[in-house]
């Protein structure tokens, strides 16, 4: 997908839905003084061209039984950096991943139904079966501050 430059319009557009993802067209309309048409196709645009999603999000701090980890992951091979963040992407529990530069490869952070059992499990089992992993290194978040997430659709299996 190709990056693309927000006019100010689309920036305004976002903001508003940021702070109020159900914030009614017409109503968005009038804040920018545009009309509800317009409002919705420049919606459909930026969501067509994956720039927005507009979701609920849930504070997981907030809801029992969620554990949320940080973990580094270093890499046997950098040239398997694209094809590894796919495939960790893919898991379940990923909530987002992302390729750095410094100490570690690839940076991921996980929400975890079942606390540290959960957090072994992935470590242990699911990570590994990738392949191509040198080490890994976790950290259990305590505590997060503007923190928004989408709700895990965990596997109750």
């Amino acid at each position: 997908m190709k990056e693309k430059d927000l006019d100010e319009l689309d920036r305004r557009l976002i903001g508003l839905l940021t702070k109020d993802g159900r914030m009614p067209i017409g109503k968005i309309a009038k804040n920018l003084q545009i009309s509800p048409p317009t409002v919705r196709s420049r919606i459909e645009g930026l969501v067509h061209s994956k720039i927005l999603r507009i979701a609920g999000l849930v504070n997981s701090f907030m809801i029992k039984g969620l554990t949320t980890a940080i973990i580094g992951i270093c890499l046997e091979m950098h040239q398997q950096l694209d094809e590894k963040i796919e495939q960790i992407s893919s898991l379940g529990q990923v909530h987002w991943a992302v390729i750095v530069t410094g100490h570690y490869d690839i940076i991921v952070e996980v929400v975890l139904p079942d606390g540290m059992v959960g957090l072994y499990r992935f470590l242990t089992e699911e990570l590994p079966q990738l392949g191509g992993i040198r080490s890994s290194e976790s950290f259990m978040v305590m505590k997060a501050k503007r923190k928004w997430i989408l709700l895990p659709q965990l596997d109750k299996s």
